[in-house]
């Protein structure tokens, strides 16, 4: 049983830098990431986490509504994910932070999530 990481600090604190390494670091062993970001960020363009200091790679979206549960398992049957990514994890609803706990249960994938400890409401 994997586990769901939760990673969040303040805006500018790198978060996104840290993100990147860490799937750098799978990718480099010969593992498979799986990056999502929110559909909302599209400061660096739609579909792409980017840090600061010029890091960049592409993710898939997820919107308010995506199953993140059937996503991830669909696309670790077309191709494995040894660990799953996720920025701007401050938009994710309950029910998706649900949905990625049951990845880890069910698959053994860990899942790491970045972002705001709070949401705009000051929802955790």
């Amino acid at each position: 049983m994997a586990k769901l990481y939760f990673s969040y600090s303040a805006m500018n604190a790198g978060k996104s830098t840290v993100l990147l390494q860490a799937s750098h670091n799978y990718r480099e062993r010969g593992m498979h990431t799986l990056l999502l970001t929110s559909s909302f960020d599209d400061r660096q363009g739609k579909g792409r986490i980017a840090s600061r200091i010029g890091l960049d790679m592409e993710a898939d979206l997820f919107h308010p509504d995506t199953d993140l549960h059937a996503f991830i398992l669909a696309e670790h049957e077309r191709s494995r994910v040894d660990c799953v990514f996720i920025d701007e994890a401050q938009f994710l609803s309950e029910e998706q932070v649900w949905q990625l706990a049951r990845i880890g249960d069910e698959t053994g994938i860990p899942v790491m999530c970045y972002g705001l400890r709070t949401d705009f409401q000051g929802k955790l």
